[in-house]
């Protein structure tokens, strides 16, 4: 029985076949259509049988155009079924298990800026495990108490985008990406705290402490970049030599949007709200002067007191990092500020009276304090306490 001749178009692609078999190379079947091409395979296969196949072969791999692709496998099929072609052994790749288990490592990260009450929410992203997914670990971390809360589980990267964009358009702290590493070594910072108060982070993050892996606080690591925690002692390295023109204006930094939540407690200064609005509200008769003078002394007294050794230290970690986040969004000058007013509050020699972002801190937590006892506000309200978010 003799094979009907193809038609023109197939008859054109069974040409190009044959001189590709003859020539050992790929066909050229860019207008070639999957009809045409199936005809001219068939017609290959009868008329060279066995020989077809290394060509077959190439074309069902290799073939440019899925359709093509498919028409290949087809023709390869019909050989396997005429018994021209032996059935295809196993593949020759070596077993895999189903599911596999890398080790989960930090691959992204997320801060937020630094709060009032010196919390910052982070944000890392792991990847590994069973198979091989992410999973996202969310915390708050506070420079006085440590992990305030822990929260996560696995997610998918579309999710994941989405929750990045709503973060960015819902929050009023900027947030910055991160290496993952360095996320986790602030992690380790708020376990070393832990470790020296005696207390324990909450029982949530017992799940995520294992994937943060041997990382050592940032206060260990040679990177000079790396900033002590607050309540360390500094080491000898010499402070920045402080710019005087930025430093009388570094009161200025509470009037940035990310810094308004900043000021000393007020459940700390109750006695000395009621003294300035004592002093403002005495029908005494006393010269402008000398209300200034009560005032700025009441001021002094809350800085003597409420800004400590340890206290300034926290404060000027608080502005480096910000400082940081600040030159990460591109604003030079307020990062510029706020360096330098950090270096000047981790200079003890420095009275913490003489720096106005120090006094600024006492004058507008003594000026919330003073709305508590007015009634217009309340405590709770403005305490810069480190609290744990309220679950639902």
């Amino acid at each position: 029985m003799t094979t009907p001749a193809p038609r023109d178009g197939a008859a054109a692609c069974l040409a190009a076949l044959e001189t590709a078999l003859a020539a050992g190379d790929a066909p050229v079947l860019g207008g070639v259509s999957p009809a045409a091409l199936d005809e001219a395979l068939r017609a290959l296969a009868k008329r060279r049988g066995i020989a077809s196949l290394p060509l077959l072969e190439r074309l069902a791999d290799a073939a440019p155009d899925k359709e093509h692709r498919r028409a290949a496998r087809r023709a390869l099929y019909r050989l396997e079924q005429s018994g021209l072609r032996p059935p295809r052994a196993g593949a020759a790749a070596p077993t895999r298990p189903v599911v596999t288990r890398a080790a989960e490592h930090p691959v992204r990260a997320w801060l937020s800026g630094i709060d009032g009450s010196g919390s910052r929410a982070a944000w890392i992203l792991f990847e590994g495990g069973l198979g091989g997914g992410l999973r996202l670990c969310s915390l708050i971390l506070n420079d006085e108490a440590g992990i305030m809360d822990a929260a996560g589980g696995p997610i998918a990267r579309k999710r994941l985008e989405a929750e990045l964009r709503g973060l960015r358009e819902s929050q009023k702290l900027p947030w910055v990406e991160v290496d993952g590493h360095r996320a986790c070594a602030l992690v380790a910072d708020a376990l070393a705290l832990h470790e020296r108060l005696g207390t324990v982070p909450p029982p949530e993050f017992a799940r995520w402490r294992k994937l943060m892996g041997e990382v050592q606080p940032k206060a260990s690591r040679a990177n000079t970049k790396e900033k002590l925690p607050a309540d360390t002692p500094p080491t000898a390295a010499p402070a920045l030599p402080p710019d005087t023109s930025l430093l009388e204006h570094s009161a200025t930094l509470l009037d940035l949007p990310e810094l308004m939540g900043w000021f000393i407690d007020p459940v700390r200064v109750q006695h000395e709200a009621l003294a300035l609005l004592q002093v403002r509200e005495s029908r005494l008769v006393v010269s402008d002067q000398v209300k200034t003078e009560r005032e700025t002394a009441i001021v002094d007294g809350v800085v003597e007191a409420q800004l400590p050794d340890g206290a300034r230290r926290r404060w000027a970690a608080r502005l480096r990092e910000m400082a940081e986040i600040f030159r990460m969004t591109g604003r030079l000058e307020p990062a510029a500020m706020a360096e330098q007013t950090s270096a000047a509050l981790a200079d003890a020699g420095r009275p913490a009276t003489s720096i106005p972002f120090a006094r600024a801190l006492a004058a507008r937590g003594i000026e919330m304090a003073s709305e508590v006892a007015l009634g217009r506000t309340r405590l709770a309200d403005v305490s810069r306490a480190p609290a744990r978010r309220a679950r639902s």
